[in-house]
Order: C-alpha cells, then structure tokens, then sequence
C-alpha cells in the first residue's frame, strides 16, 4: 500500500469522523444514535435485515440490535414478506420518515459547512470520483 493511498484513507476518516461528530447532538435530540441513523437511511432502499447488515457492513448481530432499537422507537416496523412468508421486512413509520428525513438533513448541513471551501465543479469531481470508489 503506498503513504498516498494511507494518506488520503486518513484524510477520509477524520472528515467523515469530523462531520458524524458535528451532528451527533442533533441525532441524539431526534433519538438516534449514529449507528442507527445509517440504518433509518437506508431501510426503505434495502427492506431486509440481513442485506441491510451486508450493505452498511456491520455484523448481523449488531443489526438485530439496531433493528430492535428502531421499532422500539416507533421508526419502523417489522412485515411478513408477501413474497416469502418466512422473511420480514422493515418498513418505515411515519415517525421514522420524518426522523430520517430530518437527521439527512442535519447531516447534509454539517457535511455542507466543508462542501462550501469547494466550487461546485469540484463538488461534482468529488461526488463522481466516491461513487467510482464506493461501486464494484
């Protein structure tokens, strides 16, 4: 591995760290932690748990415990899938739409305080150059 790649690994982390640690306080106003909020985002995307588990790469046990949170709160609810009588989904609450809706937004004002040392071209650059590294 070169001192570049470990460098920008780095670099990386602390902003993402930087920007989770900025909005933690409203997460936890809005009753989530950080953990839990990655879930609430993408529960309507990936319904099932232990496909959830593998996209949010935690383990499967930690997403039971997310999950069991969640419902505990009243941001989702477990379903018998139509499709298979054996597999629940989750599916959001109103309560949870709402809670996501506004925890993205405190993320995206906190991640935004960085974006705007930035042009909207390179805004752009980064976001193409995330997605390449984020998809197979």
């Amino acid at each position: 591995m070169s001192h570049d790649a470990a460098q920008l690994w780095t670099l990386n982390h602390r902003l993402l760290t930087t920007v989770l640690d900025g909005c933690a306080g409203e997460l936890a106003e809005l009753g989530l932690d950080t953990k839990e909020f990655f879930v609430l985002a993408e529960v309507e995307a990936v319904p099932y748990p232990a496909e959830l588990a593998a996209r949010l790469v935690v383990p499967k046990a930690s997403m039971t415990v997310y999950v069991r949170n969640l419902v505990a709160k009243g941001f989702v609810h477990r379903e018998i899938d139509d499709a298979d009588l054996r597999r629940h989904r989750l599916v959001l609450t109103s309560t949870g739409r709402t809670t996501r809706d506004r925890a993205l937004a405190a993320l995206a004002a906190e991640f935004d305080r960085r974006l705007t040392r930035i042009g909207p071209d390179d805004r752009r650059e980064l976001q193409r150059i995330l997605g390449d590294l984020v998809d197979p």
